[in-house]
């Protein structure tokens, strides 16, 4: 339950969150999930000059904070910077890219053992959006 965010919990897990919860402890799973939950504040906020704020300061505390797991991402996404602010800035993400090419995946496991041109057909058939109900039946073979 603390692996996943706050919004995705059902209520019996809400429920034991907060009995797990001490907001002043010093635990470092408590830090770790602070700091997490800091994290996935920043992309919601309403304006690219708030993120970049906001995340400098997130990043201050990330590399301060003693957890080595924590601040090895930290300085990941510093060395990543611009992308992060650019990839912000757009608003756009890669679910697309991914969603085709699970169907190309799928495809390249069809296609095991033929050859390449083959391949490239199954890939064109199944993401073209082919309208197939317009195919002529007669020149289909029997």
């Amino acid at each position: 339950m603390f692996l996943k965010n706050q919004s995705n919990l059902i209520e019996k897990q809400k429920a034991a969150r907060d009995n797990l919860y001490f907001p002043s402890s010093n635990l470092k799973s408590v830090r770790t999930l602070h700091i997490r939950e800091a994290f996935l504040q920043l992309y919601a906020l309403p304006n690219i000059e708030d993120f970049e704020t906001q995340s400098q300061k997130w990043y201050f505390w990330a590399t301060h904070s003693q957890l080595v797991p924590i601040i090895k991402v930290a300085k990941t996404i510093k060395r990543h910077w611009d992308e992060v602010l650019n990839c912000e800035s757009i608003q756009i993400n890669n679910g697309l890219l991914e969603g085709a090419d699970s169907v190309i995946q799928a495809a390249k496991r069809k296609a095991r053992g033929y050859k390449k041109s083959h391949f490239k057909t199954m890939v064109c058939l199944l993401t073209g959006k082919l309208d197939l109900t317009r195919v002529d039946q007669s020149c289909l073979p029997t």
